[in-house]
């Protein structure tokens, strides 16, 4: 309640009290903070982005490390590269010899005498054919009884099952002999030796021990990031993601991208249609076309770890400070899809890119 200033002349104390200069500040930076912070909540846009962690993987699976093994069971007896070394398509890796050091030429003398019973069977078979033919011919003319050309003929399909045993004793050996010269064992692609996983003198392998791993040198690379299941369902392929690769200083301001730096681009190519053990859902992001390249292989090689923010819509400040409180997923918008799945906005910066580059779309 307001008083005259001529009854404030009857209190002079009270005329003389006065707020200090401080309160005085500390109230004006209040108000002003208070109508800032509902401004930055109210009208300051935020780019919403989905969080991920991955690694760098390539995109073909025939790029992929892949693991050389024994074909034959027996011991490792000569080594041809060591690790590191680069090795073409069919360039021996190892040379595996069996226990018994006579087993091959056993083998071959076994076929041998196989063979020869082949021989001598279907000499016997088409003696046993002949008499068949002429014991008929006799049958015919009255000259022989029905017994003989019976019995003829069971000397035909006697001869008949032993020559197929015999075809069969000569595939088994034909087999033992195919798998006994795989002993050496060659590069299934051209790379490099990532490492050796067995050892030479006494070591004694078994069909399907890895002896060494082959990494390829040349991939198409690709980044495969672990998104929660909130906001898997809001996100499409096309969409945009910023990536931050390890050992690559980088600076993040998740709701605004463009004061971001160290960061490479990259969109959505796949979405795994279930999730994982740990429920999270695994996505792969290729290079974004008309941006800059990802760093060199020798820079960021396969396996890297990669941090990444697959970006949605844009919002204000406050819907996003209020999604994350109340844990919702994100803000779906006024998003278009077209048929093929990919985003509208993801096409419009394609043509953009296109039309930069002079290939209109």
């Amino acid at each position: 309640m307001s008083h005259p200033p001529e009854h404030l002349a009857h209190f002079r104390t009270l005329a003389a009290l006065r707020p200090p200069r401080t309160t005085v500040a500390i109230a004006w930076i209040l108000l002003v903070g208070i109508a800032a912070a509902i401004f930055i909540l109210f009208f300051v846009p935020w780019l919403q982005t989905a969080q991920g962690r991955g690694q760098v993987v390539s995109l073909d699976p025939e790029d992929r490390a892949q693991e050389v093994t024994a074909l034959v069971p027996g011991r490792v007896e000569r080594w041809y590269v060591h690790d590191g070394q680069h090795v073409n398509r069919g360039d021996p890796i190892a040379r595996i010899v069996d226990l018994d050091p006579n087993l091959l030429s056993r083998l071959a003398a076994e076929r041998a005498q196989v063979m020869a019973e082949i021989a001598s069977v279907q000499q016997s078979r088409a003696v046993a054919q002949i008499d068949v033919n002429r014991t008929r011919q006799l049958f015919s003319e009255g000259l022989a009884s029905r017994r003989d050309f019976e019995q003829a003929q069971i000397k035909v399909a006697d001869s008949g099952a032993k020559l197929a045993e015999s075809r069969a004793k000569l595939n088994r050996i034909e087999v033992q002999l195919n798998r006994q010269s795989a002993q050496l064992v060659q590069a299934p692609r051209a790379g490099r030796i990532q490492n050796l996983t067995a050892t030479a003198g006494g070591a004694l392998v078994s069909a399907g021990t890895v002896l060494a791993v082959i990494a390829p040198e040349q991939v198409q690379r690709a980044v495969e990031l672990m998104i929660d299941g909130r906001d898997v369902p809001l996100l499409r392929p096309g969409r945009r993601v910023r990536l931050e690769f390890e050992g690559w200083p980088a600076i993040q301001f998740s709701g605004w991208p463009s004061i971001a730096y160290g960061f490479f681009d990259g969109r959505v190519r796949t979405i795994d249609p279930n999730a994982n053990a740990q429920g999270l859902f695994r996505i792969l992001v290729e290079p974004m076309p008309g941006k800059p390249a990802w760093p060199e292989r020798r820079f960021v090689r396969l396996g890297g770890k990669v941090q990444g923010w697959v970006q949605g819509e844009t919002v204000t400040v406050g819907y996003e400070l209020w999604r994350q409180l109340n844990d919702f997923p994100l803000e779906f918008g006024q998003t278009k899809t077209g048929k093929d799945g990919k985003d509208a906005g993801a096409k419009d910066d394609d043509k953009k890119i296109a039309a930069k580059a002079g290939k209109p779309k």
